[in-house]
């Protein structure tokens, strides 16, 4: 029998989840298109939905996700701040890594004899 490890991972503060892979997921898409309402069409979520995600983890965290430009001729848009940047960056490298020692232990547990 062959299995595939897998598991949730997330970041707590005072014993209740404020990160994890869904917004860090949500926070990638908005640097990339430079929009909430772009990343939350992605991932079939609707705007209101994203923003009441991205106020409740600000008021978590304790810090500003966002930097909002209203519309006008130019369009509006969002870009990450320099916490939410560093904080999206550090999450992804701790997920592969954790990933990469599951997978190690999955081998040393499962796997060899």
């Amino acid at each position: 029998m062959e299995f595939t490890p897998n598991g949730k991972l997330w970041l707590e503060k005072d014993g209740e989840k404020v990160f994890g892979d869904g917004p860090c997921d949500i926070l990638q898409r908005i640097e990339h298109t430079g929009s909430l309402r772009m990343a939350a069409a992605e991932i079939n979520m609707s705007y209101s939905q994203a923003w009441k995600l991205i106020n409740k983890l600000e008021k978590k965290l304790g810090f500003k996700l966002l930097e909002k430009k209203t519309g006008g001729r130019d369009g509006g848009g969002s870009t990450l701040t320099a916490e939410a940047q560093q904080l999206a960056r550090r999450y992804s490298f701790f997920r592969k890594e954790m990933t990469v020692a599951m997978q190690r232990l999955y081998i040393k547990n499962f796997e060899e004899p």
